[in-house]
């Protein structure tokens, strides 16, 4: 543990600072403060929601990165299905990934959500108003509402300042409190101290880099920032034969308490949920299901006996 924290203090030591973070800070006080005292049951739990692929620069002024590949899809997801069941939810994002509300807009060009009347008057195309209306109420209440907060982040130095300072906030709520990690977070870096600092030359030839490995915050997040609150963490392999392992290492070693197991060839389709007890396997019923729906009724009710497991926990409902 000592080590662990001893690298992620050098981390942070070196990282470029986080812009605008006493913004960042005052949104998420006001944020924990309103929804951790709303209605007389006691405040909404409180769920952090990780979502999106986090990059590495190679360059101290950014031309090329190495990115880890999500579309932020299972975040968005369970971000609506979290604000369904009544939690306050921080959805921390990377920029430009899958957002809450939006996933059944058209993929392709934004124009196509238009027409032009003959008046000239730009309007949202007739086909497309069902969804573009469901979406835009759906997304006005959870923001006017005041319970979802949206932070963005691209690189890793980015995220992990963000979570730490999620975290440290979301304790105040003790079990009441819980992480959803399903962002998609390096495994390696370049530290900032040692990059390039203009984008590197192809004239020299062969690029040969050496990458250090990103601090494990699991442990961390877990034992000193929010030591209360319930956590999840998602394991995804490409090999079905070591899945059930690391998941089973990620929940032991990182204290998690439900790990969401899952391959990348059926990820849409499947889920493992691993405990410390049982292992249950989620299946979508069919093409129309959304695959969350099943996962965030789970976990939800997995977090209730969680905090009925705690000091006083029993009075606090999602909503």
């Amino acid at each position: 543990m000592v080590a662990a924290e001893e690298h992620l203090a050098s981390f942070f030591a070196t990282a470029p600072p986080l812009r605008d973070a006493d913004v960042v800070a005052t949104r998420l006080r006001e944020f924990i403060a309103r929804n951790s005292s709303a209605g007389a049951a006691g405040g909404r739990r409180i769920v952090c929601v990780t979502s999106g692929g986090t990059t590495v620069p190679l360059e101290q002024r950014c031309v090329r990165y190495i990115d880890n590949f999500s579309s932020g899809h299972r975040g968005a997801a369970s971000t609506e299905y979290f604000l369904k069941a009544g939690y306050a939810v921080i959805f921390l994002h990377r920029r430009g990934s899958c957002q809450p509300y939006c996933r059944f807009l058209p993929d392709d060009s934004f124009l196509k959500f238009f027409d032009v009347d003959a008046e000239s008057k730009v309007q949202v195309a007739e086909c497309h108003v069902p969804v573009v209306k469901k979406a835009i109420g759906d997304y006005c209440k959870a923001i006017e509402g005041g319970s979802l907060l949206k932070l963005p982040f691209t690189t890793i130095f980015e995220y992990l300042q963000l979570l730490k300072m999620v975290a440290t906030s979301i304790s105040s709520v003790g079990p009441c409190g819980m992480f959803y990690l399903a962002a998609a977070v390096s495994d390696f870096y370049v530290p900032w101290d040692s990059m390039a600092k203009h984008k590197i030359q192809s004239g020299g030839g062969p690029l040969d880099m050496r990458l250090s490995q990103v601090p494990k915050m699991l442990s961390i997040l877990r034992n000193q920032w929010a030591p209360l609150a319930f956590c999840i963490s998602f394991k995804l392999e490409t090999d079905s034969d070591i899945l059930i392992q690391k998941a089973d290492m990620a929940l032991n070693k990182y204290k998690m308490n439900i790990v969401v197991a899952n391959l990348l060839a059926t990820y849409k389709e499947e889920v493992i949920i691993v405990t410390d007890k049982e292992r249950s396997t989620i299946r979508k019923m069919n093409k129309d299901e959304d695959l969350e729906m099943q996962i965030i009724k789970i976990l939800s009710q997995d977090h209730s006996k969680y905090i009925c497991g705690s000091t006083n926990g029993c009075n606090q409902s999602p909503d």
